[in-house]
């Protein structure tokens, strides 16, 4: 892979890091969305292959085995995510691909592709808003909620590894500021491939 640019999009469950997403998608279209793997099970209104690669345990194991994982992490017990290869492979200057991951896997990430990434770690305002945002979705019980709030405690103190933090107290602010980072990211990498120093 000859100079990737790949962005990160990162964020603790429920810090709103999709709506983000898909904001900067529309305002920026040369960027391509990387459609992650997961071992969940798909919710009501998700397709695979469009909102994750919905895979079988057995199958995520076999990408394992096989080196189809650029990154990926036992996010949950028993739940799996990760990026496959064939979804960053493509990520060039003039085609780049946004992830929208968990907090190891977007560590892992930079670790990899250093400065070819953009990484951004979107916070919620605190953990007693995530918890009542968690709570409104209504899609899980008090326990996987409870466990959730617990890993986010965890993944906040990884914060100020990644470029830039972007904290989701209005949706619409968030994502303009996150809008503008990414240009501004595309914007001088292209100016470095115009002008090689």
């Amino acid at each position: 892979m000859t100079n990737p640019r790949i962005i990160v999009l990162t964020a603790p469950s429920g810090a709103g890091k999709s709506s983000i997403a898909r904001r900067i998608l529309a305002a920026i279209p040369a960027v391509r969305f990387s459609v992650s793997a997961t071992t969940r099970a798909p919710r009501e209104h998700e397709t695979d292959g469009i909102h994750y690669h919905f895979l079988s345990a057995t199958e995520f194991d076999a990408r394992i085995e096989g080196d189809e994982f650029v990154e990926f992490e036992e996010v949950y017990p028993g739940l799996r995510y990760g990026t496959l290869v064939a979804e960053v492979g493509s990520a060039t200057r003039e085609a780049p691909v946004l992830l929208d991951i968990d907090v190891k896997g977007a560590l892992r990430v930079k670790e990899l592709f250093g400065a070819d990434v953009m990484a951004i770690f979107v916070a919620p305002p605190s953990v007693e808003e995530l918890a009542e945002r968690l709570l409104a979705r209504g899609t899980e019980s008090e326990a996987a909620v409870r466990m959730r709030l617990d890993r986010a405690r965890l993944e906040m103190t990884w914060r100020d590894s990644f470029d830039h933090v972007v904290v989701n107290d209005d949706l619409e602010r968030a994502s303009a500021e996150a809008i503008t980072l990414v240009s501004r990211f595309l914007q001088t990498e292209s100016e470095k491939g115009a002008n090689p120093s």
